[in-house]
């Protein structure tokens, strides 16, 4: 018998979708699409053949906007407030491209922060600043306000939980200290939206639509408060249309428009499923769900639990025994066992990680049973 909390949502989420080859327990990666989601994919790009893409565009206008309006509220902002994007990494381009802050301008950032963000911020002449932190690699508060009162950066990117370690930010807290010092919060929700609470006072957040969500690879989204807005240029802005851009919400003006708008639609439709199921219920079975794998994976087979038990993600990552292959092993789990998990590599966060860790996700359709095959077969 199950102990994990909510076992009706591990049905519906089961049921709901196409039976998977062997156990999938790799939702940090991409997770499994329900049925629906990917008939109105399918379906939107049928409309696209029959009536034009323009057209079959326009008429799903009132499912997209509805569908900014559901995001924009599970990060505490407005529909005006959000824009679709291609994925997280374009989002944080978009965003830091469009600011137009001069080249050595200093961005506060954790030492766990993912290379591609890094990237995205030194290819734009930023200068990335380390924040002080905790062991797991969580902020320290009284550091980082000392950091903002006595030598602010201009301002703090802070990713609420990582693709290599299933540590959560403590975002509310970030955002007051930030709020205070007149400093923008920016968080990177790629892994925490549909995980955990990401309605935290952030003056900007940005996202992908293929992990918790469980919505379609290549959408992503991007939040962004009007005083934000209000310091980007876009590329194409409302001075070149000959009604000004009237009625045309700010955030829109850095969607692209040779979009893929059936990935949209599948986006809007997974975030329904998300609200259906009750985010507050989602967030409790994810975090029980990452207690039990933490508690079975930790010590099997000489491999060590990066994570606080208790830590409130799914996501564990696991530090392998001396002279063990990260990359041979997930190969080998998949190829032997039937098990879906990521080698997640040392060049993801080189400032933390020491080597390549194993990283496990289940999503609410995990069961305690394919935890325990995890177990047994790294043990063996």
């Amino acid at each position: 018998m199950s102990t994990l909390p909510h076992d009706d949502l591990a049905t519906t989420w089961r049921t709901a979708r196409p039976r998977p080859a062997g156990v999938h327990l790799d939702s940090a990666a991409c997770s499994r699409q329900s049925t629906a989601v990917l008939d109105a994919v399918a379906r939107h790009a049928r409309h696209e053949a029959e009536i034009g893409g323009s057209a079959a565009e326009a008429a799903a206008e009132g499912l997209l906007q509805q569908g900014r309006s559901v995001l924009a509220g599970l990060l505490g902002r407005a529909a005006a407030d959000v824009a679709f994007t291609e994925s997280a990494s374009a989002s944080l381009r978009t965003l830091v491209g469009r600011w137009r802050l001069a080249p050595g301008t200093r961005v506060g950032v954790l030492p766990g922060e993912y290379w591609h963000n890094l990237a995205a911020l030194t290819d734009a002449g930023l200068v990335p600043v380390v924040l002080p932190a905790d062991g797991p690699g969580r902020a320290d508060l009284a550091g980082v306000e000392r950091m903002l009162r006595t030598d602010p950066p201009a301002l703090l990117h802070v990713t609420l939980v990582a693709s290599h370690r299933g540590v959560v930010q403590p975002g509310r807290e970030l955002a007051a200290l930030c709020r205070a010092a007149g400093v923008p919060l920016v968080l990177d929700v790629a892994q925490a939206l549909g995980h955990v609470d990401c309605d935290l006072g952030a003056d900007v957040a940005y996202g992908t639509s293929r992990k918790w969500l469980a919505g379609p690879r290549g959408v992503g989204f991007l939040v962004l408060a009007p005083a934000v807005s209000a310091r980007l240029t876009p590329v194409v802005g409302p001075e070149r249309y000959d009604d000004g851009g009237a009625g045309t919400d700010h955030a829109r003006w850095y969607e692209s428009h040779d979009a893929h708008i059936a990935g949209r639609v599948g986006l809007v439709l997974a975030v329904g499923e998300h609200l259906a199921a009750g985010p507050d219920r989602v967030r409790q079975r994810l975090a029980a769900l990452g207690r039990a794998t933490r508690e079975r994976l930790d010590g099997r087979g000489g491999w060590s639990v990066a994570e606080p038990v208790d830590e409130p993600t799914a996501i564990t990552t696991l530090r392998a025994p001396a002279g063990v292959d990260v990359r041979a092993t997930a190969a080998r789990l998949r190829a032997e066992h039937g098990v879906l998990v990521t080698a997640a590599g040392r060049e993801r966060a080189p400032a933390e990680l020491t080597g390549p860790v194993l990283r496990v996700s289940p999503h609410l359709d995990a069961t305690e049973q394919e935890l325990d095959v995890l177990a047994a077969a790294l043990a063996s």
